[in-house]
């Protein structure tokens, strides 16, 4: 038995779960692993094992400096593995109405949770399954829409949401720079290149901070999404693998969700979400928002096309080769906003054209 096992072992026996029936998931991108445990009265619920990964969280009152010592999780803002932040997410989110999991036993210290089953009804087979996209995505913006209603607070439990300020934006998008040629060896971004994109984005990124008000889930997508048809209004979508948590500009959650990195989402459906999103927060103006929710798609479409090409270079996870063609496809089309024309030549001139056309 390995240490791990024998943690989730002794976990499941203090949780008066030894005669649990354990069915592991099959892994993803990152180190989290689920398993669904069934009781033996028929009941279900799901434990979370996210060993820790010695890595540090960003602390609230860091500067720019002391971020960039004490590297990447704190420069993104990400959560680097700290349950803390899925237990004070899902507990603000069920306060607000949503159907987060429930929590039922913690070992935070050790990566370990016992939590609410909310089934397999995942968005994303779904559709696969035949089921219509609009009417699920739809709800998805429903939800976004309340959750935008409410400024959110400076913690949720005891995890610090912060802004998803203009380094953690940087950090994220320089990953294209860092990683895309050691996917494809024929390309160099020489330090002027480096220079130019940083200059292209700032001012982008400096709104977007500007702009943050809401709570947003950072990864908000039809595979963390589930239909829970017997529930009401907002609460019949659930929610999952919101760790990630911050405090952001509202457009964020929505382009994940519209332009999605796995599936394609037909133009028709984007565009009646976005109308639907729209009436239901008649105090947006709307040019103003869209104009951020394009560029934060693009930038964030150049981000995941660096993480895809890590996945595939890096940790060997060539799978994710096959999502890269759709986030091309994306950032091309964004990159045809008047406010993205210096991108795009940046782009052009790079010999990356053939890429966004």
């Amino acid at each position: 038995m390995t240490d791990r096992e024998d943690l989730r072992v002794r976990f499941l026996q203090r949780a008066g779960l030894t005669e649990a029936k354990r069915h592991p998931f099959p892994g993803d991108a990152s180190t989290r692993r689920y398993e669904r445990l069934t009781r033996t009265d028929g009941t279900t619920l799901m434990l979370m094992d996210q060993p820790p990964t010695g890595a540090l969280p960003c602390p609230p009152d860091a500067n720019s400096e002391e971020r960039q010592r004490l590297g990447y999780f704190a420069q993104t803002r990400l959560s680097a593995g700290n349950l803390t932040a899925f237990v004070g997410a899902a507990t603000y989110l069920r306060a607000q109405g949503f159907s987060a999991p429930a929590i039922y036993e913690r070992d935070v210290e050790n990566g370990l949770i016992l939590h609410e089953d909310l089934g397999n009804a995942l968005f994303a087979r779904l559709i696969e399954e035949g089921e219509h996209e609009a009417p699920l995505y739809l709800s998805a913006v429903s939800v976004l829409a309340r959750l935008h209603e409410v400024s959110p607070p400076p913690t949720v439990g005891d995890w610090p949401l912060l802004t998803y300020d203009a380094l953690a934006l940087k950090t994220g998008a320089d990953l294209f720079l860092e990683w895309l040629p050691q996917y494809d060896p024929g390309l160099h971004f020489s330090e002027q290149a480096r220079a130019d994109w940083d200059g292209l984005w700032a001012p982008l990124r400096a709104e977007a901070e500007a702009g943050a008000s809401v709570f947003i889930h950072r990864d908000y997508h039809a595979e963390n999404l589930l239909w829970l048809g017997d529930r009401e209004g907002v609460a019949r979508v659930g929610l999952i693998d919101f760790q990630d948590c911050l405090k952001a500009h509202p457009a964020w959650d929505l382009h994940s969700l519209l332009q999605d990195a796995r599936r394609d989402v037909s133009p028709e459906v984007e565009a009646l979400c976005l109308d639907h999103y729209f009436s239901l927060r008649p105090e947006q103006n709307r040019e103003a928002f869209m104009r951020l929710y394009t560029a934060l798609a693009a930038l964030n479409q150049a981000r995941i096309l660096g993480v895809f090409s890590r996945l595939v270079t890096r940790d060997k996870k060539p799978r994710y080769e096959a999502f890269m063609p759709r986030m091309w496809r994306h950032l091309g089309r964004n990159l045809t906003a008047p406010a993205l024309a210096g991108v795009r030549n940046w782009f052009m001139a790079h010999g990356l054209g053939n890429r966004i056309a």
